[in-house]
């Protein structure tokens, strides 16, 4: 099945146990740049993220044996919550492993969904890598972040439902990681909506697909803290996500720390809403490019809500 049609078959998945998140006007930045400005509103989305679409679709694309045996995963936060929360819905026993460093806000609530928690590792790099192996021993699924058609798949449906929302767009600009999300949004639109610009947005301390992106080939790339946390870490050697960025994406832009924080401050100031430091990205991305969109129809993806309070802190201060 092409990817395109599975996110169609995705899109009642997510209807059936999600939100239909807002596409919001945004007269601040609409007036300020000379662009008509829309934010989809993902930080709305049950688990505060949209990591929820692509774990949603994936549970329920497992066998009653599958589902019996439980679930294994490994994330710094967004994708374990969704993971935990979507195995809480569908009744599976799911087991979230994350690195010793993450954050307190998102570990507890991966634990009121009622997920077992196994802290391991200094290096998200070695908390997967035991996942895994945990995966692999136990006979459970192992839901990757990304790297997993059927979560890509549910992560497209936000392409679907942006043009069912806004219909044509001229750009639409995504906070990227390992490029789970910027792959299905791409999918979809470039077969629905051809003319539409894909936008990579990555932080310049954590630039791994940008750098793999460029290099067109899985590359070593050095990464450093960044308030985008869920944008951070490296791309897994043989990444299905790779040769999609490759294929969808028309441009990469990097953004620095101050832009990042005065992006987020600006949402929050304007739309009285909390984002966190990976919605941040794009938001920038779009203000550092913004004189080529005048007169144009935009859509940035606002992609979660999900920030500690001394991450925030440190954003307001």
């Amino acid at each position: 099945m092409k990817l395109y049609d599975s996110i169609l078959s995705a899109e009642k998945v997510v209807r059936e146990y999600l939100r239909l998140t807002p596409a919001e006007h945004s007269p601040f930045l609409s007036n300020e740049t000379g662009a008509e400005v829309f934010l989809k509103l993902e930080n709305f989305q049950v688990t505060g993220s949209f990591k929820a679409r692509g774990a949603i679709n994936k549970l329920s694309s497992l066998t009653d044996e599958e589902k019996a045996l439980g679930v294994i995963t490994a994330s710094s936060g967004n994708h374990g919550l969704g993971v935990a929360s979507g195995a809480k819905k569908l009744g599976v026993q799911s087991t979230v492993y994350v690195p010793e460093y993450a954050d307190p806000s998102k570990v507890q609530a991966i634990e009121l969904e009622g997920a077992e928690l196994k802290f391991v590792g200094d290096d998200c790099v070695i908390t997967e890598s035991t996942a895994r192996k945990d995966a692999e021993h136990s006979g459970k699924v192992y839901i990757s972040p990304y790297n997993d058609l059927d979560v890509i798949a549910g992560q497209g449906t936000i392409g679907l439902e942006l043009l069912q929302q806004l219909g044509s767009l001229d750009a639409v600009f995504v906070s990227v990681g390992g490029g789970g999300l910027i792959s299905g949004i791409g999918a979809y639109l470039k077969e629905a909506s051809p003319r539409t610009k894909i936008v990579a947005c990555s932080p310049s301390q954590s630039p791994a697909m940008h750098a793999c992106m460029k290099a067109k080939k899985t590359i070593d790339v050095p990464c450093y803290p960044t308030l985008s946390d869920a944008t951070a870490g490296g791309v897994e050697e043989g990444a299905i996500t790779l040769d999609l960025c490759c294929t969808h994406v028309d441009q990469s832009i990097l953004v620095e720390e101050e832009e990042i924080k005065a992006a987020m401050l600006t949402v929050m100031n304007q739309h009285h809403m909390l984002i966190e430091g990976a919605a941040g990205v794009a938001v920038a991305a779009f203000l550092k490019v913004q004189e080529n969109y005048l007169g144009k129809k935009v859509a940035i993806l606002i992609c979660g809500a999900n920030i500690g309070i001394e991450k925030l802190r440190s954003v307001l201060l």
